[in-house]
Protein backbone atom coordinates (compact mmCIF):
# COMPACT_ATOMS: atom_id res chain seq x y z
CA UNK A 1 0.00 0.00 0.00
CA UNK A 2 0.87 3.39 -0.99
CA UNK A 3 2.25 5.50 2.00
CA UNK A 4 -0.11 8.67 0.19
CA UNK A 5 -2.87 6.99 0.92
CA UNK A 6 -4.69 9.39 3.39
CA UNK A 7 -6.63 8.12 5.99
CA UNK A 8 -8.87 10.10 8.50
CA UNK A 9 -10.29 9.71 11.79
CA UNK A 10 -11.38 10.45 15.04
CA UNK A 11 -8.77 10.24 17.54
CA UNK A 12 -11.42 8.43 20.14
CA UNK A 13 -11.29 4.92 21.32
CA UNK A 14 -12.97 3.80 18.52
CA UNK A 15 -9.66 3.86 16.87
CA UNK A 16 -7.85 1.36 18.39
CA UNK A 17 -7.83 -1.16 15.53
CA UNK A 18 -6.44 1.17 13.58
CA UNK A 19 -3.41 1.90 15.75
CA UNK A 20 -3.00 -1.84 16.05
CA UNK A 21 -2.97 -2.39 12.52
CA UNK A 22 -0.38 0.23 12.20
CA UNK A 23 1.94 -1.41 15.10
CA UNK A 24 1.22 -5.13 14.63
CA UNK A 25 0.10 -5.33 10.55
CA UNK A 26 2.13 -2.96 8.84
CA UNK A 27 -0.73 -0.78 8.06
CA UNK A 28 1.51 1.73 5.31
CA UNK A 29 -0.96 4.85 5.35
CA UNK A 30 -0.90 8.40 6.74
CA UNK A 31 -3.27 8.62 9.48
CA UNK A 32 -4.75 12.23 10.02
CA UNK A 33 -6.39 12.52 13.82
CA UNK A 34 -9.65 14.64 12.91
CA UNK A 35 -10.91 15.88 16.79
CA UNK A 36 -13.77 17.65 15.24
CA UNK A 37 -15.47 14.88 13.76
CA UNK A 38 -16.80 13.46 10.70
CA UNK A 39 -18.26 17.19 9.61
CA UNK A 40 -14.56 17.85 9.02
CA UNK A 41 -13.63 14.77 7.67
CA UNK A 42 -16.49 15.39 4.87
CA UNK A 43 -14.96 18.74 3.85
CA UNK A 44 -11.24 17.21 3.86
CA UNK A 45 -12.60 14.62 1.47
CA UNK A 46 -14.64 16.91 -0.84
CA UNK A 47 -11.58 18.90 -0.91
CA UNK A 48 -8.93 15.99 -1.78
CA UNK A 49 -7.17 16.10 1.20
CA UNK A 50 -8.33 12.42 2.07
CA UNK A 51 -8.82 9.70 -0.15
CA UNK A 52 -10.45 7.28 2.93
CA UNK A 53 -12.32 8.14 6.62
CA UNK A 54 -14.02 6.68 9.04
CA UNK A 55 -17.04 8.22 10.66
CA UNK A 56 -20.49 7.78 11.73
CA UNK A 57 -22.64 6.66 9.64
CA UNK A 58 -25.07 9.34 9.76
CA UNK A 59 -22.49 12.39 9.11
CA UNK A 60 -21.44 10.15 5.59
CA UNK A 61 -25.60 9.31 4.75
CA UNK A 62 -26.44 13.09 5.15
CA UNK A 63 -23.33 14.35 3.35
CA UNK A 64 -23.92 12.26 0.21
CA UNK A 65 -27.58 12.41 -0.05
CA UNK A 66 -26.88 16.10 -0.49
CA UNK A 67 -24.08 15.41 -2.90
CA UNK A 68 -26.56 14.06 -4.90
CA UNK A 69 -29.14 16.52 -4.26
CA UNK A 70 -26.49 19.33 -5.61
CA UNK A 71 -25.85 17.31 -8.31
CA UNK A 72 -29.13 16.84 -9.56
CA UNK A 73 -30.35 20.71 -9.14
CA UNK A 74 -27.50 21.73 -11.49
CA UNK A 75 -26.75 19.41 -13.13
CA UNK A 76 -23.30 18.92 -12.06
CA UNK A 77 -20.97 16.00 -12.76
CA UNK A 78 -19.86 14.07 -10.27
CA UNK A 79 -16.19 14.71 -9.44
CA UNK A 80 -13.24 12.53 -8.22
CA UNK A 81 -13.80 13.67 -4.70
CA UNK A 82 -17.28 12.13 -4.36
CA UNK A 83 -17.16 9.42 -1.91
CA UNK A 84 -19.20 6.37 -0.99
CA UNK A 85 -19.51 4.17 1.79
CA UNK A 86 -16.93 0.87 1.74
CA UNK A 87 -17.20 -0.52 4.93
CA UNK A 88 -18.82 -1.05 8.09
CA UNK A 89 -16.27 -0.66 10.92
CA UNK A 90 -18.51 -0.92 14.17
CA UNK A 91 -21.93 -3.02 14.45
CA UNK A 92 -23.31 -1.55 17.29
CA UNK A 93 -25.22 1.59 17.48
CA UNK A 94 -23.38 4.54 19.25
CA UNK A 95 -24.71 6.14 22.85
CA UNK A 96 -24.89 10.01 22.69
CA UNK A 97 -24.67 10.97 26.25
CA UNK A 98 -26.45 14.50 26.22
CA UNK A 99 -24.90 17.68 28.40
CA UNK A 100 -25.28 20.61 29.75
CA UNK A 101 -22.96 23.09 32.12
CA UNK A 102 -22.43 21.54 35.76
CA UNK A 103 -23.48 24.43 37.05
CA UNK A 104 -26.57 24.69 34.83
CA UNK A 105 -28.93 23.86 37.48
CA UNK A 106 -32.39 25.01 35.74
CA UNK A 107 -31.60 22.05 33.01
CA UNK A 108 -31.95 19.05 34.64
CA UNK A 109 -34.17 16.66 32.15
CA UNK A 110 -34.41 16.29 28.21
CA UNK A 111 -37.81 18.40 28.47
CA UNK A 112 -35.64 21.64 29.41
CA UNK A 113 -33.61 21.57 26.29
CA UNK A 114 -36.87 22.27 23.48
CA UNK A 115 -35.99 25.94 22.19
CA UNK A 116 -32.55 26.14 23.58
CA UNK A 117 -29.77 26.83 21.96
CA UNK A 118 -27.33 23.41 20.84
CA UNK A 119 -23.96 23.36 20.26
CA UNK A 120 -22.20 21.43 17.20
CA UNK A 121 -18.90 20.50 16.47
CA UNK A 122 -19.64 21.52 12.94
CA UNK A 123 -22.73 21.69 10.68
CA UNK A 124 -23.48 18.42 8.76
CA UNK A 125 -21.71 16.57 11.75
CA UNK A 126 -22.99 12.92 13.79
CA UNK A 127 -23.47 15.98 16.60
CA UNK A 128 -25.54 18.16 14.00
CA UNK A 129 -27.36 15.01 12.44
CA UNK A 130 -28.64 13.82 15.85
CA UNK A 131 -30.05 16.79 17.00
CA UNK A 132 -32.69 16.46 14.32
CA UNK A 133 -33.10 12.81 15.76
CA UNK A 134 -33.83 13.70 19.26
CA UNK A 135 -36.01 16.61 17.91
CA UNK A 136 -37.62 14.03 16.13
CA UNK A 137 -37.72 11.46 18.69
CA UNK A 138 -39.48 14.37 21.71
CA UNK A 139 -41.79 15.25 18.98
CA UNK A 140 -41.02 18.46 19.41
CA UNK A 141 -41.65 21.11 15.88
CA UNK A 142 -38.90 23.35 15.53
CA UNK A 143 -34.98 22.32 15.62
CA UNK A 144 -32.57 23.47 17.59
CA UNK A 145 -30.32 26.74 16.80
CA UNK A 146 -27.21 25.27 16.46
CA UNK A 147 -23.80 26.50 16.97
CA UNK A 148 -20.56 24.85 15.69
CA UNK A 149 -18.03 24.88 18.23
CA UNK A 150 -15.52 22.75 16.84
CA UNK A 151 -13.88 20.25 19.50
CA UNK A 152 -14.85 18.60 22.56
CA UNK A 153 -13.03 20.74 25.02
CA UNK A 154 -14.73 23.83 23.12
CA UNK A 155 -17.94 22.30 23.30
CA UNK A 156 -17.70 21.50 27.09
CA UNK A 157 -16.46 24.97 27.51
CA UNK A 158 -19.54 26.55 25.43
CA UNK A 159 -21.96 24.93 27.97
CA UNK A 160 -20.36 26.41 31.00
CA UNK A 161 -19.73 29.71 29.72
CA UNK A 162 -23.55 30.08 28.15
CA UNK A 163 -22.32 30.24 24.56
CA UNK A 164 -24.47 27.09 23.98
CA UNK A 165 -27.24 25.06 26.49
CA UNK A 166 -26.30 21.52 25.70
CA UNK A 167 -24.34 19.22 23.05
CA UNK A 168 -23.88 15.58 22.27
CA UNK A 169 -20.76 13.61 22.64
CA UNK A 170 -20.21 10.00 22.85
CA UNK A 171 -21.05 8.63 26.22
CA UNK A 172 -17.65 7.36 27.11
CA UNK A 173 -16.08 10.30 26.29
CA UNK A 174 -17.84 12.66 27.71
CA UNK A 175 -18.25 10.21 31.21
CA UNK A 176 -15.16 11.54 32.48
CA UNK A 177 -15.62 14.79 32.54
CA UNK A 178 -19.00 14.42 34.83
CA UNK A 179 -17.04 15.61 37.66
CA UNK A 180 -16.03 19.06 39.21
CA UNK A 181 -12.65 18.93 39.21
CA UNK A 182 -12.09 18.46 35.45
CA UNK A 183 -11.33 20.67 32.92
CA UNK A 184 -14.76 22.38 32.03
CA UNK A 185 -16.90 19.87 33.97
CA UNK A 186 -19.88 19.07 32.40
CA UNK A 187 -23.54 16.95 33.72
CA UNK A 188 -25.67 14.34 32.11
CA UNK A 189 -28.96 15.31 31.42
CA UNK A 190 -29.87 12.37 29.15
CA UNK A 191 -28.73 10.14 26.08
CA UNK A 192 -29.39 9.15 22.80
CA UNK A 193 -28.75 6.12 20.57
CA UNK A 194 -28.29 5.69 16.90
CA UNK A 195 -30.98 3.37 15.44
CA UNK A 196 -27.67 2.67 12.63
CA UNK A 197 -24.40 1.06 13.54
CA UNK A 198 -22.50 3.17 13.91
CA UNK A 199 -19.03 3.58 12.21
CA UNK A 200 -18.62 3.51 8.49
CA UNK A 201 -15.62 3.77 6.26
CA UNK A 202 -15.96 5.78 3.07
CA UNK A 203 -13.52 6.27 0.36
CA UNK A 204 -13.15 8.49 -2.36
CA UNK A 205 -14.79 6.93 -5.59
CA UNK A 206 -11.86 6.71 -7.85
CA UNK A 207 -9.85 4.21 -4.95
CA UNK A 208 -13.42 1.67 -5.24
CA UNK A 209 -12.18 -1.75 -6.51
CA UNK A 210 -8.60 -0.88 -6.71
CA UNK A 211 -5.63 -3.09 -4.91
CA UNK A 212 -4.78 -0.08 -2.64
CA UNK A 213 -8.35 -0.29 -0.83
CA UNK A 214 -8.69 -3.95 -0.78
CA UNK A 215 -5.44 -4.19 1.48
CA UNK A 216 -6.17 -1.26 3.22
CA UNK A 217 -9.57 -3.22 4.23
CA UNK A 218 -7.63 -6.41 5.09
CA UNK A 219 -4.92 -4.77 7.55
CA UNK A 220 -8.17 -2.79 9.28
CA UNK A 221 -9.37 -6.95 9.71
CA UNK A 222 -6.56 -7.76 11.36
CA UNK A 223 -6.07 -4.89 13.50
CA UNK A 224 -10.12 -5.62 14.46
CA UNK A 225 -8.84 -9.76 14.88
CA UNK A 226 -5.71 -8.62 17.25
CA UNK A 227 -8.25 -6.36 19.25
CA UNK A 228 -10.48 -8.89 19.80
CA UNK A 229 -7.88 -11.61 21.12
CA UNK A 230 -5.69 -8.74 23.15
CA UNK A 231 -8.44 -7.04 25.20
CA UNK A 232 -6.47 -6.30 28.21
CA UNK A 233 -3.79 -4.71 25.82
CA UNK A 234 -6.30 -2.57 24.22
CA UNK A 235 -7.94 -1.64 27.09
CA UNK A 236 -4.09 -0.53 28.45
CA UNK A 237 -3.44 1.63 25.27
CA UNK A 238 -7.33 3.11 25.64
CA UNK A 239 -6.83 4.34 28.89
CA UNK A 240 -2.73 5.81 28.40
CA UNK A 241 -2.68 7.11 25.54
CA UNK A 242 -6.44 8.24 24.97
CA UNK A 243 -8.25 10.62 27.15
CA UNK A 244 -10.18 7.57 29.35
CA UNK A 245 -9.80 6.06 32.56
CA UNK A 246 -8.66 2.16 32.78
CA UNK A 247 -12.61 1.36 34.14
CA UNK A 248 -14.54 3.00 31.79
CA UNK A 249 -12.06 1.46 28.76
CA UNK A 250 -13.19 -1.98 29.69
CA UNK A 251 -16.69 -1.20 30.45
CA UNK A 252 -16.81 0.20 26.67
CA UNK A 253 -15.34 -2.82 25.36
CA UNK A 254 -17.98 -4.84 26.89
CA UNK A 255 -20.52 -2.59 24.63
CA UNK A 256 -18.81 -2.59 21.44
CA UNK A 257 -18.83 -4.87 18.60
CA UNK A 258 -16.45 -4.34 15.88
CA UNK A 259 -17.42 -5.41 12.15
CA UNK A 260 -15.40 -9.14 12.11
CA UNK A 261 -14.66 -8.10 8.20
CA UNK A 262 -15.34 -4.54 7.49
CA UNK A 263 -15.80 -4.76 3.83
CA UNK A 264 -18.85 -3.82 2.68
CA UNK A 265 -22.09 -2.46 4.00
CA UNK A 266 -25.90 -3.58 3.55
CA UNK A 267 -28.03 -2.09 1.22
CA UNK A 268 -31.12 -2.14 4.40
CA UNK A 269 -28.33 -0.52 6.43
CA UNK A 270 -28.66 2.40 3.98
CA UNK A 271 -32.12 2.55 3.08
CA UNK A 272 -33.25 2.80 6.98
CA UNK A 273 -30.74 5.60 7.64
CA UNK A 274 -31.37 7.63 5.09
CA UNK A 275 -35.41 7.42 5.85
CA UNK A 276 -34.61 7.70 9.65
CA UNK A 277 -32.87 10.59 8.30
CA UNK A 278 -35.34 11.55 5.95
CA UNK A 279 -38.30 11.64 8.97
CA UNK A 280 -36.27 13.69 10.96
CA UNK A 281 -35.63 16.42 8.47
CA UNK A 282 -32.03 16.18 7.99
CA UNK A 283 -32.52 15.03 4.49
CA UNK A 284 -35.13 16.94 2.06
CA UNK A 285 -36.36 15.34 -1.56
CA UNK A 286 -36.39 12.17 -3.18
CA UNK A 287 -32.94 10.37 -2.82
CA UNK A 288 -34.14 6.97 -2.25
CA UNK A 289 -37.65 5.61 -4.44
CA UNK A 290 -38.97 2.61 -3.65
CA UNK A 291 -38.89 -0.03 -5.98
CA UNK A 292 -35.22 0.73 -6.98
CA UNK A 293 -33.50 -0.13 -4.39
CA UNK A 294 -30.73 -1.13 -6.31
CA UNK A 295 -30.24 1.87 -8.21
CA UNK A 296 -30.46 3.81 -4.87
CA UNK A 297 -28.07 1.84 -3.65
CA UNK A 298 -25.41 2.50 -5.37
CA UNK A 299 -25.78 6.44 -4.74
CA UNK A 300 -24.32 5.99 -1.60
CA UNK A 301 -22.58 2.07 -1.45
CA UNK A 302 -19.11 1.53 -3.12
CA UNK A 303 -19.18 -2.31 -2.08
CA UNK A 304 -22.43 -3.90 -1.57
CA UNK A 305 -22.26 -6.72 1.56
CA UNK A 306 -24.90 -8.91 1.27
CA UNK A 307 -27.64 -9.62 3.46
CA UNK A 308 -28.28 -12.04 6.35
Amino acid sequence: MSPSLRVGYVPEHFSTPLYLAQSYFSLSADLIPFPSGTGHMVIALRAGELDIAIGLTEGWIAAIAKDFSAHQATAKTPSDNDFKVVGTFVETPLCWAISTGYGRDHITAIQDLKGKRLGVSRIGSGSYVMSYVLKDREGWDQPFECVPLQTFEALRKGVNDGTVDFFMWEYFTSKRYYSSDTLHPIKKVGEIYTPWSSWKIVARTPLIDTPALDLFLDKVNAGIKYFEEHREEAVQYVSTKLDYEEEDAKEWMKTVRFARDVRGVKRSVIKDTVEMLQKAGVIEGEVWRKGDESTMAEKFVGILREED
